[in-house]
């Protein structure tokens, strides 16, 4: 079985290992490096220099146009005409910090609002998906009186002190702290036929451990559709079970819908709605604004209510005029255009593609997702290989196609464009795809 991979090293540059052979691209690189050190991360055995980018497409230095299959923070498409005119006229009329009164953020704290459960009522704006999910912990821990948090064991949640301890992808070595508790995804390889079942039971035995080593559980924490562990999205309604365990727990239910929210899996709006959960907390980020840096959360009244007893909260930047304008433009792009629809539809056509795919290319074994965020295990002799998701990335990438990878090993193909992706796009990623299967 091969070691487990930290997030950050998937198809991660090594400059150890290769340089960029334009001269223009090296020189460029060796700023970065300079400038950044050890927090330089960047794609690819050898690095992308990328110069402008319109709807799917992102263009290189050299001129050469690559079809973008991963990006999911540009969710209506690359330097979207309407976002653009949004962000521009609010930053032209007005842009200040969180204590004033405008116009823009209320209506679009009215309109997110209309997109989630009635019983999730009160909002805050954040600028990143991890300042959200650390304020969800934050809300968690004080309504429940408990430390102990559950995740899956691939999960990513962000990257302040709070939301590190509970992202396992992204640790390098060493161990979760004591108040976390991981448990196995929900991929039926580990639970066999009763996903739901066996999954709940494993967070059912987290719950008890924690409590035995006197943390409590405060709250199970996932990302609706896996993501980071290697996209679980079926069958729809499987994670009713897990929810209910943590409810009778006294703990709370957070769905992280960083990556599977805003229509990104055709059949709903957000990720937990496939399951039919009522979150206790919804946690939110790179989509929101199409680029422009907007997060946030949604919670129930009682759950928000104690923490803001205890302590004051303000972000300087969450939910300014221009973040807010941004999100209404994004909110608009998807019900004109019908991406929501479009992300059901072109989904089912990619992943009919894909399977048809798999029945010629063994190296395929499973193909699993909602709408258009799919993943794409490759394997060797049933065991995950992440050695060809490597060299099935940079071959896809020499084929004009950028995608990602995920799961516990590595070996899952990421597969997350912007949601005007169309059936033509699922055409030439599935044909460089069957050619980079073959090399």
């Amino acid at each position: 079985m091969p070691t487990d991979p930290d997030l950050l090293s998937l198809n991660a540059f090594d400059p150890a290992r290769g340089a960029a052979a334009d001269p223009g691209t090296a020189a460029l690189l060796a700023r970065r490096q300079a400038n950044l050190g050890p927090v330089s991360v960047l794609f690819y055995e050898e690095p992308l220099h990328i110069v402008r980018a319109e709807d799917v497409w992102l263009e290189a230095r050299d001129g050469r146009r690559y079809l973008d299959v991963y990006n999911n923070v540009a969710s209506v498409g690359h330097c979207h005409p309407k976002v653009v005119a949004a962000i521009a006229a609010q930053a032209a009329t007005l842009n200040v910090h969180t204590r004033y009164l405008n116009e823009p953020t209320e209506a679009y704290l009215e309109r997110l609002k209309a997109t989630l459960p009635a019983a999730l009522s009160n909002l805050a704006l954040t600028c990143s998906g991890s300042e959200a999910n650390d304020l969800a912990l934050r809300l968690a821990r004080t309504a429940t009186g408990r430390q102990g948090i559950i995740v899956t064991a691939a999960a990513y949640h962000g990257n302040t002190s709070a939301v590190s301890e509970i992202s396992p992808s992204a640790f390098k070595q060493g161990r979760p702290p004591a108040h976390v508790r991981i448990v196995p995804a929900p991929d039926a390889r580990h639970y066999g036929t009763d996903l739901a079942g066996g999954f709940a039971a494993s967070v059912w035995q987290a719950i008890g451990e924690l409590d035995e080593a006197g943390f409590g559980c405060a709250a199970f924490i996932a990302d609706s559709i896996f993501s980071s562990d290697g996209v679980h999205a079926d069958p729809p309604g499987f994670l009713q079970a897990a929810a209910a365990v943590v409810r009778s727990a006294g703990a709370l239910y957070i769905a992280d819908e960083v990556q599977p929210g805003f229509a990104r899996t055709g059949d709903a709006f957000w990720g937990f709605e496939r399951h039919g959960i009522a979150p206790d907390i919804v946690t939110m980020g790179k989509p929101m604004g199409n680029g422009f840096p907007m997060a946030g959360l949604a919670a129930r009244p009682e759950v928000m209510a104690p923490y803001f007893a205890e302590f004051g909260y303000f972000n300087t930047f969450g939910g300014n005029p221009v973040a807010a304008a941004a999100g209404l433009a994004v909110l608009d792009v998807l019900r004109e255009q019908g991406l929501q629809q479009n992300a059901a539809e072109t989904g089912r056509y990619l992943r009919r593609k894909l399977e048809a795919l798999q029945a010629s290319h063994p190296s395929i074994g499973t193909v699993r997702g909602a709408g258009l965020f799919l993943g794409v295990a490759l394997c060797r002799d049933d065991d995950p290989d992440p050695g060809a998701a490597r060299r099935v990335i940079n071959g896809l990438r020499q084929r004009g196609v950028l995608i990602g990878a995920c799961g516990r090993h590595g070996e899952v193909l990421k597969i997350r464009p912007p949601l005007t992706f169309k059936p033509e796009h699922a055409d030439e990623l599935v044909d460089a795809l069957a050619e980079a299967l073959t090399d």
